[in-house]
This record gives C-alpha cells, sequence and structure tokens, in this order.
C-alpha cells in the first residue's frame, strides 16, 4: 500500500456517520481505496442501507474528505450497494 492510500485511507475512515455517530472505519463502509495515477484515488463504498437518504451527502463527504489529504490532486467516489448508485456516482464524480 503507498503511502498516499494509506492517508486517504485514514482520512475517510475518520468521517462519521451521523445517523450512527461510528466512523466510516468502525462501519467498514470503504471497500476500497486505489490510486489510479499518482494522485489521484479512487475510493469506493457501500451505505448502510441500500435506500440510506443521506448518501448523496456521504460520497460528497468522503469526496472531500481524500481531496484534503496532501498530495491528492482528484478523488473519484463510488457507491457501491444503492438503489440509486450510478445516479449519485455520475453527480459526485462530474466536473
Amino acid at each position: 500500500m503507498t503511502e498516499l492510500k494509506e492517508k486517504v485511507q485514514r482520512a475517510v475512515e475518520k468521517i462519521l456517520d451521523p445517523e450512527t455517530g461510528l466512523t466510516f472505519g468502525e462501519m467498514r463502509l470503504i471497500k476500497s481505496v486505489e490510486e489510479m495515477e499518482p494522485g489521484v484515488m479512487k475510493i469506493e463504498f457501500v451505505p448502510s442501507s441500500p435506500f440510506c437518504p443521506l448518501v448523496f451527502r456521504l460520497a460528497l463527504n468522503i469526496r472531500r474528505a481524500a481531496e484534503n489529504v496532501e498530495g491528492v490532486k482528484r478523488a473519484y467516489v463510488y457507491c457501491r450497494g444503492h438503489t440509486m448508485e450510478d445516479s449519485i456516482n455520475r453527480m459526485v464524480n462530474r466536473g
């Protein structure tokens, strides 16, 4: 695991789930973190429910946390297992 990947993993696992008060790490919501090219990260997560109403906000929080890590130029976040994952992934990763 690269140093940048480890830093991003730690950063996104510290995010708190507003409904439970637990971190994403404690809930094991982060499924993968990979460096696609230098400074470009891909993060996959699974919300606690396939109908989670906060999933878009959670995805944005993951992206922000990753992009705040020094050395990260861009983070792409992919939700898995949600009924609206395609729409969420398009909105979070555009621009």
